[in-house]
């Protein structure tokens, strides 16, 4: 079993933001609370939007950029300035707003304002209010996809429209299943100081086990571990390679032979995690180091 200092300063904490405070005031508050050096929030959430944020603990926010651009799904409120029918705003979102779209983002927002390509999977509106001006929906987009956006973008088409409430159910790999309110983290951090780190061991997932859902991994021969830590290459001879060379590399259950030059990927030796890299195209050298694990 891990010490807990060892998973407060390489873990993820599924957090459920309340309204209110901004993705940086919540990330900042767990660092306090935590006396950690360092946390990160994975993918700012408006003060008013609640729901799924992952922050990353310690060393592990070197990480947050491999998980924060996975997708994201969200409930809410769509509200309109007139009445409509829940039908034919269903068609003029299946027409204009599902598939790859092109989105600049609104004018309060932390990226620069230029437009850019993004694919939202679905958008559907559940059901509608008696008066019929607002509007359930569920959506499910690319990271880095703007709701409220959407919603001004569909307001301009019927006579003005924006979102109203606004709560993020998933998050890449996280969702509402292990989610921890602020006040429970308070609790769990009082016991421990009691003596009992059961609540809060309980709350914090080890990054090791986050980065195998989120990208593919190979193992490695425990002869290059130490070359490994300090950083050097991969070496294709030093990557196991099992069932008779058909398997390299495992990801969620499956297995596989080929990783394309550019892709990201992990390695494991054994259950112990090394690191982060980057395919090369170099004939013996497997990978190049993005993170290492020392």
């Amino acid at each position: 079993m891990k010490d807990i200092k060892e998973l407060l300063n390489f873990g993820l904490i599924n957090f459920d933001k309340p309204a209110g405070p901004t993705s940086y005031s919540v990330s900042e508050f767990v660092q306090r609370q935590l006396k950690l050096k360092k946390t990160s929030h994975m993918g700012t959430l408006d003060p008013k939007v609640t729901g799924v944020l992952p922050v990353t603990l310690g060393r592990a926010c070197k990480l947050a950029g491999y998980f924060i651009k996975h997708d994201k799904t969200y409930v809410g409120i769509l509200e309109t300035h007139k009445e409509c029918k829940l039908e034919d705003l269903q068609k003029l979102i299946d027409d204009n707003f599902v598939g790859k779209i092109l989105q600049t983002p609104p004018h309060r927002s932390a990226v620069k304002r230029e437009e850019r390509e993004r694919v939202v999977y679905s958008w559907k509106l559940i059901e509608a209010s008696d008066d019929n001006r607002s509007f359930l929906f569920e959506a499910k987009v690319e990271g880095g996809t703007y709701i409220r956006k959407l919603c001004s973008d569909l307001g301009e088409m019927i006579g003005g429209g924006h979102m109203g409430e606004l709560r993020r159910t998933e998050a890449g790999i996280f969702d509402e299943k292990n989610i921890v309110k602020l006040d429970e983290l308070e609790g769990a951090i009082t016991k421990w100081k009691g003596g009992d780190d059961s609540e809060l061991r309980n709350m914090i997932v080890p990054a090791e086990i986050a980065i195998r859902k989120v990208l593919p991994y190979v193992d490695v021969d425990k002869s290059a571990l130490k070359s490994l830590h300090i950083g050097r290459p991969l070496f294709t001879n030093n990557v196991i390679v099992r069932d008779g060379g058909l398997v390299v590399w495992w990801f969620g259950g499956l297995a596989g032979k080929e990783l394309k030059e550019g892709d990201f990927f992990s390695a494991f030796c054994e259950d112990e995690f090394v690191g982060v890299y980057r395919k090369s195209g170099e004939e013996i050298v497997f990978g190049r180091s993005e993170f290492v694990c020392d």
